[in-house]
């Protein structure tokens, strides 16, 4: 039996929302299984982990960049909002961000790319930042995408200027539909991706693991109604029918049209409209500190240092 310590229920809490007994009893019966403590409490009714679970837990930019066909972003991260204020650390984002176009994505690659007039490579030039701010900051994550006919399009939520903010988007549209039009279009997606959070492309797409795992929790919640198995059974169907609704981009609910249809639906309508096919070839969404564990301190504790320092 796994030791459940403090640290262990505090990090469960945080992650499902739950409280803090409900916490120490998933993890219990879980022997200190986080992920399948959070099911636990699923199940139970006790948490809302799945939606949790990507909350904003750290600082800095989202960087955007998009040249024709081919698009890139970047998430550089440092201790404050009050450093993503800063016209300094703006312009590397910025211009970190343009030197990942070159890289496809591929972080290593960034950090060895001369920094236009700095003399420094991207690595070197962020710590040569640390230095000049003082806080910490560092290169998360990156990726790209192209088409070799179509558009990559782009929208930045919560922008602090143009292509710097704080949630993300790239679209890619392979097409030979009209590009200016494409482009718009790729943009009111990426709008969509933004609010909307999609984890998958397609249904296909849903990995085995991730189907089997929300198969069994909703099993477990439909089987409490004492219903028969074979009405458990379709209950269950249509609730992962409901689940690939909410996760997978062209099953979900296009935002911005009134009459509710599918972004498959969307996409198909605008092929039509433009009398060229429209491939979604794939999604990119970045939000600010997801996934990233933010951590707590006590403030007066800090100005008491501070002052004693």
């Amino acid at each position: 039996m796994a030791q459940i310590t403090a640290a262990l229920v505090k990090e469960l809490r945080e992650k499902s929302g739950a409280g803090m007994m409900d916490c120490k009893k998933a993890l219990s019966e879980t022997d200190g299984d986080i992920e399948a403590a959070i099911d636990w409490l699923r199940k139970k009714g006790l948490s809302a982990a799945a939606k949790k679970s990507g909350r904003v837990a750290a600082e800095g930019l989202i960087g955007v960049a998009v040249d024709g066909t081919k698009g890139a972003i970047l998430e550089v991260n440092a201790e404050t909002d009050f450093v993503a204020r800063n016209d300094i650390f703006q312009g590397f984002v910025e211009a970190a961000t343009n030197l990942s176009l070159g890289t496809d994505g591929d972080l290593e690659a960034l950090k060895t790319v001369d920094v236009l007039g700095e003399g420094r490579n991207v690595q070197d030039q962020v710590i040569h930042l640390v230095a000049t701010i003082g806080e910490n900051m560092q290169l998360r994550r990156s990726e790209a995408l192209s088409v070799s006919k179509g558009v990559v399009a782009a929208y930045m939520h919560s922008a602090v200027k143009a292509g710097l903010g704080k949630i993300g988007v790239l679209v890619a549209l392979e097409s030979e539909g009209d590009t200016e039009k494409l482009t718009e279009f790729g943009k009111q997606l990426a709008m969509h991706i933004a609010a909307a959070s999609p984890r998958f492309l397609t249904t296909d797409g849903v990995d085995a693991v991730t189907q089997a795992r929300e198969r069994q929790v909703l099993t477990d919640q439909a089987k409490e109604s004492g219903r028969p198995d074979e009405v458990i059974e379709k209950m269950v169907d249509g609730r992962m029918r409901k689940f690939f609704e909410e996760v997978v981009l062209l099953e979900q609910v296009y935002v911005i049209s009134e009459d509710k249809s599918k972004v498959s639906k969307v996409i198909e309508a605008k092929a039509e409209e433009l009398g060229s096919g429209i491939k979604l070839a794939g999604f990119v969404r970045f939000a600010l500190g997801e996934g990233i564990e933010r951590e707590e301190k006590d403030f007066a504790a800090e100005v008491a240092e501070a002052v004693g320092g």
